[in-house]
Parts: C-alpha cells; structure tokens; sequence
C-alpha cells in the first residue's frame, strides 16, 4: 500500500515513520499507511509557512476567495468518496460521514465569500485634522491541531478562516484519524495552494504537536481535543506569548420539562446522546428530567436507544457505528461498571460481538443518576448518558448549570416562559431548544463557557477574532 506523506513547502515528503490506519468497524479493513513527523520536519513546516506568509498576507482577497472557492466545489463533488473513507476511519455511519463532508465545503465556500469581505472603520477622531482607520490584519502562522471525531469538518473550520484571512497553515490532524485530513490536504494542493501556505504534518500530539506549540515561528495556535491537553497547551503556548483558541470537553445538558412534547423530547435526547456514538463535545450526556415524566421518559427513551441498531459504519441500516478504538471502548466500559458502582440502573452499555472485529457498544442509559456522580461530571465522550431527577424549572437549570463546563444546554417544552428563562440562564456558549443539543450551523459562532472553551470562538464572521489581529492608524492632515 502507498505511503500517505507529509506535505511540506509544496512537496509530499516521508516522514520519520509510519502508522497503520485501520476501520474502528473490522479491524483487518486497513484504510491506509500514514507518515509521522518528526520535529525536524515540523521546523521545515513552520518555517516553509513563515516564508510564503508575506505573499499569501499581501494577496488580493480574490485570489484567496477563489482558492476557497475551489476546495469548496471540490469537497462537495468527492462527498460520497470521501465520507466512505471517513466513516472507515472514524466510524461513524456513513450518512453522517457523507454529511460531514458536506459541512466541511459549505464551510470552505463561506468563507471565500468572507475574504472579500474584510472590513475595517473610519472613525472621527477626537482631535482636529486627524483620521483613525482600524483594520484587519494576518495574525501570522498558524498551528491547527484537530481531533479525531469530527476529521474533515475541524480542520476545514479551522483552515478556511485561517487562510481567508491572510494567514499561512501548518496542520497537525489526529495521529488516529489522518486520512480524512489528507486528502483535505490533497484537494488543497490541487486547487492551488501556494508552496507553504498550507502544509500538512501528521503525527503524534506528544511530538508533532508538542513542536508545533514551542516553535518560536508559530504565531498563533488553534486546538480542540481534550481539557487536560488543552490546559497544558495553553500553559506552554503562554511562554511564547502564541494566541491561543481552545475547543475542549462538555458535559452538556438537556433539560426535558413535564409539558415537552414526548416525541420532539426522545428525538432530540436519542439523537444528542447517542448518535456519532455520543462521540461529540457537544453531546447530551446529561438528561435532567422532571419527575411528573421521568418514568414514561426513561421507558420510551430506553426503548429508542436500546433498538437502534448498532452495526458497521457502511451498513446503510446502521444508526449508531462502532466506538473509534479499542482505548476508547475501554474507557466507556469502564464508566458503565462505575455508573452501576456509583447506584445507578445501567440499561445497556455492553460490548457488542459483530461478524467482524470491530469496537461495538450498545447505548448506555443510567437511571436515577445524581449530579454528583462522576459518570454525570467526568466527560465520557462515549454512547452513555446519565438521567437525572429533578422537581421543576429552577431545580431543573440549577442541574444543568452545575458542571464544570459550557457548552452547550438544551431544553425540552412547550412554555415559551421556560424556553426565554432557559436561553438566558444557561450557562453555556449555544442553547437548544427542542432541538438536540448536538448540531450546529456553519455561519454563527461555535464555542463555550468555564472549562469548555478559552479564547475567540470559532466559525461564521466570528472568526475574524483570532485569525486577525486589529490595527489602528493616525493620520494627521493638516
């Protein structure tokens, strides 16, 4: 099989080893052989991004809204192709997978229409014959460090603002997912992509990503992976005075009130816990239930998910694909047996023995859950979900809002007195309502709150706020 290499100053190069890529759904289903960096090579990298950085900043917006323009077009003609190798990779059905990549152009071709929109201010200045311009400049080179559960889309919200506005890329994708990242490199370098403006260095966090965040060329850096990670990141990226984005965990909400309509509720609830298999920062890993419906909930919602049928990512009748490595199937099995420990009822949970070897898990519900139990504090990012009690409204938010993180919140109801208190209390950066709390448009900010986000937000004109950096200029005229 074809070694799939680094690209580095425009050229496709070997890296210091190789990893076997293989499908989470048959583990004797190899995707492909990926080169691993090594430091050295990040060093060409940054230092590649840093040489074609004046051109690519001081390029008209045109040039750089038709190169997003063409990986945008490109992305969504290969949808179908591409979402087969990220469901391999990844495990996720393939719909979702297809969907994904869909997302990933729309992306692209949004903010081609952003780079030729640019806008700054004239503003009156407060002494006589003086004019104040404030613009919008390249932040400089940019280190992108993506995770594995969403490979295409992440790193396509982070590249296309990043490039849109001027600034030159150097991308370290998930050592566990590189393919889709790949070929997302691929389509870059065939639409154009100047020599250093984006190049690609796959490889492990402990040293491609580790020297991507030293590098004392590396302006800025944008991550999203996990809060242990990304606080020692940021304490590291601090040193060298980087600008830093941070997308870590959640423990997200959803809030189901006694007058919510049941089938909008169980949608909503099966879909945010337990589709992309509960593989989402923002997934609803808490459901807070009020007790008038507790019972007829659970009992509905178990059924749902206990049906759903959890199968190979390519199988078209499957809903929920395979957990993305045996590490993390580990993990999740051992939050089932601490959930039980902890005093919950477990539904579901266990391990799934397929036709092929694969890393299969049914969906997790743990009953009469309480807050305190660290199955409902602790980020299981698995198909698991705690269920919670709660008397009414003000008990309801109080739940919800006693975590660590910030996410995202959703409610279930029919009261647009609950849905406006909701929306204003929830202490999280996106709130649902009637809708799950996984799933986000591509146009408007993405980020959160406490221990869930630090720095700029991410997506739509929002991210103008960390791939610039504002400049303000006197002119006198007299």
């Amino acid at each position: 099989m074809d070694l799939r290499k680094n690209l580095i100053a425009g050229e496709w190069l070997a890296g210091a080893d190789a990893v076997e890529n293989r499908s989470p759904s048959d583990v004797t289903d190899l995707v492909g052989l990926y080169a691993r960096a090594d430091a050295e090579q990040v060093d060409r990298a940054v230092m590649a991004a840093r040489a074609a950085l004046p051109a690519w900043a001081g390029a008209s917006p045109q040039v750089r809204a038709d190169l997003l323009d063409r990986v945008g077009l490109r992305l969504a003609e290969r949808k179908e192709e591409l979402g087969r190798v990220l469901a391999r990779e990844e495990g996720k059905t393939l719909a979702e997978a297809i969907g994904e990549v869909g997302r990933a152009a729309q992306v692209f071709r949004f903010f081609a229409g952003e780079a030729i929109r640019v806008t700054g201010d004239a503003v009156a200045s407060v002494r006589a014959d003086v004019d104040v311009d404030v613009t919008r400049e390249p932040v400089g080179v940019v280190g992108l460090i993506t995770p594995w559960n969403f490979p295409i889309a992440i790193p396509a919200w982070k590249i296309a603002p990043a490039l849109c506005y001027g600034n030159t890329v150097v991308c370290k994708p998930a050592d566990l997912t590189p393919a889709s990242a790949h070929l997302l490199a691929e389509i870059l370098h065939e639409a154009g992509a100047p020599a250093g403006v984006f190049n690609l260095v796959m490889g492990t966090g402990a040293i491609v990503g580790n020297a991507l965040v030293e590098h004392p060329e590396v302006d800025a850096i944008s991550f999203t992976g996990s809060v242990p990670v990304g606080r020692a990141l940021a304490v590291r990226a601090a040193s060298g005075l980087k600008k830093v984005q941070l997308e870590m965990g959640g423990k997200n909400p959803m809030v189901v009130m006694e007058d919510a309509d049941l089938d909008v509720a169980v949608a909503a609830c099966l879909n945010g816990a337990f589709f992309s298999t509960g593989q989402r920062c923002t997934a609803s890993s808490r459901l807070i239930v009020c007790d008038p419906i507790y019972d007829e909930f659970a009992e509905r919602l178990a059924a749902a998910a206990t049906s759903a049928k959890v199968g190979d990512a390519l199988d078209p009748a499957t809903a929920i694909g395979p957990v993305v490595s045996a590490k993390q199937l580990n993990s999740n099995l051992e939050y089932v047996a601490l959930a039980a420990s902890e005093g919950a009822e477990v539904i579901g949970g266990e391990r799934l023995n397929e036709e092929r070897e694969g890393y299969y898990q049914r969906p997790a519900l743990f009953l009469n859950a309480t807050n305190d139990m660290r199955t409902s504090r602790e980020e299981i990012f698995g198909p698991c979900a705690s269920l919670i009690r709660a008397h009414d409204f003000d008990e309801a938010l109080a739940l919800a809002n006693d975590t660590e993180f910030g996410l995202s919140a959703g409610i279930c109801t029919s009261s647009l007195a609950y849905a406006r208190n909701f929306k204003r209390h929830a202490q999280a950066g996106m709130v649902m309502v009637n809708l799950p709390t996984a799933g986000v448009d591509y146009h408007v900010p993405f980020g959160g709150r406490k221990g869930s986000s630090y720095g700029s937000r991410e997506q739509g004109r929002y991210a103008a706020e960390f791939y610039t950096t504002v400049k303000t200029a006197y002119s006198f005229a007299g």
